[in-house]
């Protein structure tokens, strides 16, 4: 679980909230009209520029990838891809048939080449598995900022709602305090909900897919030059690009056979 991101999230929340009710009660920042204006309009304005299926699916993945650590380390990669390699060079490709891996992308790598297929071939089908993870990744990643970019604006209509309502009742002290209310309050909800949660989200979801890409080309990369019959000493070298250079020095450099 990537638990600094629930962390910081529940962190944020509860820093202001805590800092909302230190002098005041809940119900001071509590207001249902407003509350309703942000949150629908927010929901209507992402539901008019994406498709429904998108935002749910949306959902789902900043959910199982944001909040779960999914991206395997590419030095932990490498070591496989290494031990895959010298699996290759002693047993040839269908030494990797009996191979477990708990990486979905390596997996139908390895069952691409044990099927048989031309390098051609296997290269196509994993970059396009890429590209539409990738696109998967973008379209939520737009939902979010969408919904980032919504909130605060919508929290400004609902200030000129609270506004208007004000205005048009001076002469009533007793509701001047609750169109006030709406006025300030919905500002409140659309920035807590940008800043706070949706801006955050969106942003790590782009970390979320930039580690994604960068462990599907390392992949696409190995089982290009197992394919070719590349010594598992190469392979490796030239995937120690992707780590840093402390890492490097813990890679085994064993002689090719």
């Amino acid at each position: 679980m990537d638990i600094l991101t629930l962390v910081g999230l529940l962190a944020g929340v509860a820093i202001v909230s805590i800092a909302m009710v230190a002098n005041a009660s809940v119900t001071t920042f509590l207001n249902l009209p407003g509350l309703a204006i942000v949150l629908g309009g927010t929901l209507a304005v992402t539901l008019i520029k994406f498709r429904l299926r998108s935002v749910i699916g949306s959902v789902r993945l900043a959910m199982v990838t944001v909040f779960t650590e999914t991206s395997e380390k590419p030095l932990d990669l490498i070591r496989e891809v290494d031990t895959l390699a010298r699996v290759v060079r002693k047993d040839g490709i269908l030494g990797l048939e009996s191979h477990e891996t708990g990486n979905d992308f390596l997996r139908k790598g390895i069952n691409l080449c044990v099927d048989g297929h031309p390098p051609e071939f296997i290269e196509q089908a994993l970059v396009e598995e890429m590209q539409q993870r990738m696109d998967r990744y973008e379209v939520a990643e737009r939902v979010f900022r969408g919904m980032g970019e919504s909130a605060p604006a919508i929290g400004m209509l609902g200030t000129l709602v609270g506004l208007v309502q004000m205005l048009n009742t001076l002469d009533d002290p007793s509701s001047i305090g609750p169109a006030m209310a709406v006025a300030l309050l919905t500002t409140l909800y659309g920035a807590f909900i940008a800043q706070l949660i949706a801006l955050p989200l969106a942003d790590k979801l782009q970390l979320k897919a930039e580690d994604e890409r960068r462990n599907m080309t390392l992949i696409t990369t190995s089982i290009q030059n197992m394919v070719q019959g590349q010594n598992p000493r190469v392979i490796t070298e030239l995937l120690s690009a992707y780590v840093t250079p402390s890492e490097q020095a813990t890679l085994g450099r064993e002689p090719g056979g």
